[in-house]
């Protein structure tokens, strides 16, 4: 197995590079077509996942044709190319100016929903994800904003063909919340900041009782009450410990 992620990440590595070198060879000019055939040729670059020159040319629409037909879809397409470059800036960068410019538009929750892949996607690291390291402790930022996203999405468009899928992400979401502060409680009881690790646990099992972390929690709730010699509600956490987890 280790083998293994080495070989990925040396192909990796290499794939990087290679698109460094790449990217850093001057664009290819945008032919002065008319707006019609531009998008046409952008469309087809999508279809084919060459989403460095769909964005080339959505670009260059988005310049030369501002107030044009395909305006607000080449905003659109432009998101979906940069999202799917992990181009994430600026992906969230067209997304909050379309959202800023078209707040009636019929996509816009489409818009919102791109908004809470985006930031979900910036949470990830690729390199982590690949050699299999869990980091739960590292920072939620962008993680707590995508959860944010899909639960506008939801607010204000419960009906959106993207509803379904955006509540299946926050499910994911929420755990990965909920992993990261019980990581910060762990941390708390090694450095033996007993109150700070039982008030953070605290927060796990009221924020996130439906996730895997609600049992950790409670017990880190129970030893760090008996550390503080607070007996009453060691007991009580232990107890609802035992109601909810009766083999554990």
């Amino acid at each position: 197995m280790a083998k293994q992620r080495s070989v990925w990440l040396t192909l990796t590595l290499a794939l990087a590079l290679t698109a460094t070198g790449c990217s850093s060879t001057k664009k290819d000019e945008v032919p002065d077509e008319p707006p019609e055939v531009l998008y046409q040729d952008a469309q087809e670059r999508l279809q084919a996942g060459n989403f460095i020159r769909a964005a080339e040319l959505l670009e260059a629409m988005d310049s030369r044709y501002p107030f044009g037909a395909y305006s607000n879809q080449v905003q659109l397409d432009l998101i979906y190319a940069y999202y799917k470059q992990d181009d994430t800036a600026r992906a969230l960068a067209n997304i909050d100016r379309f959202i800023r410019l078209n707040p009636n538009h019929p996509s816009i929750d489409y818009a919102q929903y791109m908004r809470g892949l985006t930031n979900m996607a910036t949470d990830h690291n690729f390199f982590q994800e690949l050699l299999d390291i869990d980091r739960a402790d590292r920072d939620p930022a962008y993680a707590r904003q995508a959860f944010a996203d899909f639960r506008q999405l939801l607010r204000q468009y419960p009906d959106s063909v993207y509803a379904a899928d955006a509540r299946a992400r926050m499910v994911a979401l929420k755990n990965r919340l909920a992993k990261y502060d019980l990581s910060v409680a762990r941390f708390y009881m090694k450095r033996g900041a007993w109150l700070a690790a039982a008030n953070r646990a605290k927060f796990v099992v009221q924020s996130y009782p439906d996730t895997d972390t609600l049992q950790p929690a409670l017990q880190i709730m129970t030893q760090a009450y008996d550390k503080l010699g607070l007996s009453e509600m060691a007991n009580h956490a232990e107890a609802v410990l035992k109601a909810n987890f009766p083999a554990g």
